[in-house]
């Protein structure tokens, strides 16, 4: 499960990190990953599938700015990808790919962004979203809070708090550092969060809460 918050100077996308076997090297799996410098994305479903999309996305994006000059800007990486996911629905011999991919970035003109392309080809920018198993309840939990604050308002640090609280409430556990990952995108640039830096956030969460 993946959930991104779009605040007022930054976005924040948190995601379950599910370690299937305990032979298994945590630090080979991540959900995370860049496409370019101002833009990376959360897949979350189908790990081979997200993967082949990812390197899709990053050649969409080269491609851009060799041609261009400048990086691909979120919204037309969005409009592409999800042109892309569409064409694989026209065919029998083709099957839809099995992820949805959340991306992320920090852009000049437009600020945080915030997009989800389904294996459709629909794509929307949001304010808040969710991927995965439990979904719903996430986008309830998000509901609720937005009413009663709204995203435009959130500084950088509650939106992270925003997210990791979601994503805790869904899971009904409470997370520790090496169980999820965190990817802040902000003026700075796009960043995802070592070990002791989301230890500081979590530890935040709870200090909040008390």
């Amino acid at each position: 499960t993946s959930v991104g918050v779009r605040g007022k100077d930054a976005v924040v996308a948190v995601v379950q990190k599910k370690i299937q076997d305990k032979l298994i090297d945590a630090s080979s799996v991540t959900n995370l990953y860049y496409i370019s410098e101002n833009v990376a994305c959360v897949m979350t479903g189908l790990v081979a599938d997200g993967r082949n999309q990812v390197m899709r996305a990053r050649a969409e994006s080269a491609e851009f700015k060799y041609k261009n000059g400048y990086e691909m800007p979120i919204h037309v990486l969005a409009r592409r990808i999800a042109d892309i996911n569409q064409v694989y629905t026209q065919s029998a011999e083709m099957r839809p790919l099995g992820c949805m991919m959340t991306l992320i970035s920090y852009d000049c003109e437009s600020g945080p962004c915030l997009f989800q392309i389904d294996p459709a080809g629909y794509y929307r920018g949001y304010r808040a979203i969710s991927a995965g198993v439990k979904k719903t309840e996430a986008l309830n939990i998000l509901e609720k809070k937005l009413r009663e604050k709204k995203a435009e308002t959130l500084s950088k640090k509650e939106t992270s708090l925003l997210a990791v609280e979601t994503l805790c409430s869904v899971l009904g556990s409470d997370l520790k550092a090496g169980e999820l990952e965190v990817c802040v995108a902000d003026i700075n640039g796009v960043k995802m969060l070592k070990e002791n830096e989301r230890e500081a956030l979590i530890n935040d969460l709870y200090e909040s809460k008390q």
